[in-house]
């Protein structure tokens, strides 16, 4: 059990080497560049998948962590004493104002910069891959049923413009939405900025490259920062497959 996570049960003195954010600023640790760390609907692997962060998603907030340990014991035991006690592996419940979920907290540390976010064309551009990159990553997840639909009622905000979000979750779809294909055998999955204009006049552009039983296929995302949503953030206003748009 890692000593990051009884940090947050010390005095504000011994987490202010991290820049004053005490201890609403956290980050995801140990997972692959590209993966994603799952949220779950409990503390354990055997809850369902409600979510996830990205290899990068920083600026996480922590509610509480079980098993819970008050302050004074955090910082009363030893790391030896604290093994002795044979504890189940701790879980985390997260959010970064947007999703949140139960984290293995093996996977995650105190963050080391700041939890503010720039509203910069380059941090907008990045936001915005990342959730594209998270819409795919949690749509795989439902089709495998260990998730829910993220063009559901339940999850569309996460990912779509407010006045856009509840008339996808009622449509019904002929094909797959994402891949404009009924079945698929998707590999070389990417998504990337638009090389020719990735930002103009607020609206930020990305493309999901793929194959599709070794077809080539190119998704366009148009996205722009949410105002209707607090600290407008990035969701997709518009998904371009060439011959159609959604919506």
């Amino acid at each position: 059990m890692s000593l990051s996570f009884f940090a947050a049960f010390a005095p504000a003195k011994a987490t202010a080497q991290f820049d004053g954010h005490g201890l609403d600023a956290w980050q995801v640790t140990g997972v692959a560049s590209d993966d994603w760390l799952n949220l779950r609907m409990g503390p354990g692997s055997d809850y369902a998948i409600i979510g996830s962060f990205s290899a990068r998603a920083t600026g996480l907030t922590m509610t509480t962590c079980v098993p819970f340990m008050s302050e004074g014991q955090g910082i009363m035991l030893s790391e030896a004493e604290r093994n002795l006690l044979d504890l189940p592996p701790r879980w985390c419940l997260m959010s970064d104002g947007h999703t949140h979920g139960w984290a293995a907290a093996r996977f995650l540390m105190e963050a080391m910069g700041p939890t503010t976010q720039d509203q910069s064309s380059d941090t907008m551009i990045s936001d915005a891959v990342l959730l594209v990159e998270r819409l795919y990553a949690h749509h795989e997840q439902a089709m495998r049923g260990d998730a829910l639909d993220p063009l559901g009622a339940s999850r569309s905000m996460d990912f779509f413009m407010a006045d856009i979000a509840y008339d996808l979750s009622q449509r019904t779809w002929q094909s797959d939405p994402l891949y404009d294909a009924q079945d698929i055998d998707i590999s070389d999955f990417r998504v990337r900025p638009d090389p020719n204009q990735p930002f103009l006049r607020g609206m930020i552009t990305v493309r999901a490259e793929f194959l599709n039983f070794g077809r080539s296929q190119t998704v366009i995302f148009n996205l722009r920062a949410d105002p209707a949503l607090p600290g407008a953030p990035v969701r997709i206003m518009r998904i371009d497959h060439g011959g159609w748009m959604v919506p």
